[in-house]
Order: C-alpha cells, then structure tokens, then sequence
C-alpha cells in the first residue's frame, strides 16, 4: 500500500515556511517581540507595584460593582488564600499575560466576526480556519512561537492569542446574525446607515453574545497561559511545569488553585459586564439616568 501513495513532505513544506518568515521578515518579528515583552512587563510591573492587600480590595469592589457583594466577598476571600499560599506575584504575572493576550484577539476577533456577519463569503473562508485552530493541539502552537520568538513571555503570548482566537470571532458573526431582521430594516427605513446600523442597533443588541465570546476568549486565554509555562513564561503556568518535573505536589496543588481562583474571578466579571440584569440595582439605576434624553 505504501508503495502506491507517494510520501507527502507536508512537515517539510511548513518548515520551509517558517525559516522564509524569519528570515524575511525577522524585522517584524523583533519588533513584535520588543512591543509584546515590554507591554506584558509594564502592567506586570504595574500590578506588582500596587500593594497586595490592596488590589485585592479592588478586585472585590469591581466584583460587587459589576455582579453582587457576594462575589466581591467571595474575590476578597479567595485572593487573601493566594497571598497565603505565595502566588501572589506569580498570579499577578499570569493576570498581565491574560489581560494583554485577551486584549489582542478581541481587538482581532470582533472586527473579523463582524466582516464574516455581513460577508457571506468571507465567512465561509473564516469557518474552516476556525475549525482548523480549535481543533489543533495546544501544544503545537508552540512550536512556530519558540521558533519565531525564541524562549520568553512573547511566545507564550504568540501561541495564547492564536489559541484564544477563534470563540471571539464565532459569538462575534453569531451575535450579529441574530439581531432581529425587523429591527434592522427599521433603521434602514429611517435612513440610517450600514455603519450607523451596526453601531446603533446591532452591536448593542449583539453585545451579550459578542461578551459571551470574549469570555471564552479570556478562559481559553487562561488555559493556554499555563501551558505557556513550558516554553519559559513567567507565572502560574511555570509553576505548574516546575512542578511536574520536579514531582512537588504542593507547589503544583497551590499554583493550581491559584490558576482556578483567578479563571472564577474573571470568568464572573466578563459574564456580568454582558449582562446588565447582574449589575447591582445602584449601577442599573445610574445607567438607565445616563440614557435618558436631557430635557
């Protein structure tokens, strides 16, 4: 059988591609490394600098703010067990990489979703890259992070942001396909337009989709941010792969839960912020003052 199907150098083909992108187009690649690295370090650098005990205050407010005191309660209890346990900085590490990796594949995600809503075509090219970078191992994107950005917090972010992607386009395109024809052909009737409807009527009423989207962006984000430990990012997730090579339960058990504690935290914030209902009946108050039409 072997002799009648010809041996396909596709793992050839890839690697030519990768050393043409870096020797190429190695100027680009510094300077993404050089924006990334120092990006992720200044807002490590930032919540590092602000006292523990008092971050952890204000992570509580934002969660009674944005859901119920219940969480802000329930925050302030679970990041005093992660200053105990002594993760703290490492948790704060992994915070940055999070927050800067989620902020890039958001800010690629939504327009993209939105081009593929109102294209037809372009989004039956996006679907099978969608289905192509949800279905490949982790892992793997690893390989062409270390190899374009050699071993450090960059490709840890490289590999989270194509990893992380995906969810936000898809909620994105999902959201606004499902904004009701009526409503848009209404605006079309008043003579608004296209970029009109979108940011009058369809994003708002997309946004608790759009936000579900980027929830998952921020888990995903989460998840591959440990495993990025492994090619040398800073954080939890180095804690963990020291772990296992080490055979330390404890230091694993406890950069663990760290890891759980952080992915509720912003799991809750990032669903409340798409649905107001969840807002105290304070801030609900506030907004619906702030759309009144002044008399």
């Amino acid at each position: 059988m072997d002799d009648f199907i010809p041996r396909l150098n596709l793992g050839r083909w890839v690697d030519s591609g990768i050393d043409w992108i870096t020797d190429n187009l190695g100027w680009l690649l510094d300077g993404i490394d050089t924006v990334m690295d120092a990006v992720v370090t200044a807002l490590a650098d930032v919540l590092l600098a602000v006292p523990a005990l008092l971050l952890v205050i204000i992570f509580g407010l934002l969660g009674w703010a944005f859901r119920s005191w219940h969480l802000g309660l329930g925050t302030v209890i679970s990041f005093l067990l992660v200053i105990a346990m002594d993760q703290w900085e490492n948790a704060m590490l992994t915070l940055a990489l999070v927050l800067i990796a989620t902020l890039v594949a958001v800010i690629i995600a939504v327009p993209v979703g939105i081009w593929a809503a109102r294209n037809d075509s372009v989004s039956a090219v996006v679907r099978p890259v969608l289905d192509f970078m949800q279905t490949m191992p982790a892992f793997v994107y690893l390989i062409p992070a270390v190899t374009f950005f050699s071993i450090g917090v960059v490709p840890g972010v490289f590999a989270t942001i194509i990893f992380a992607l995906p969810p936000g386009v898809r909620l994105t395109e999902l959201g606004i396909r499902g904004v009701d024809h009526e409503t848009v052909e209404a605006g079309h009737a008043f003579g608004a337009t296209p970029r009109q409807i979108l940011r009058g009527i369809q994003l708002p009423l997309a946004l608790p989709t759009i936000m579900a989207g980027v929830n998952q962006v921020i888990m995903l984000a989460l998840s591959m941010a440990v495993i990025a430990g492994m090619v040398g990012a800073d954080g939890l997730g180095k804690e963990v792969v020291a772990s296992i090579s080490t055979l330390n339960t404890p230091q694993g058990v406890e950069a663990g839960l760290a890891v759980v504690i952080l992915a509720i935290y912003l799991d809750r914030v990032t669903a409340a912020l798409g649905n107001p209902a969840d807002y105290p009946e304070s801030l609900r108050a506030q907004m619906l003052r702030r759309k009144q039409p002044v008399a």
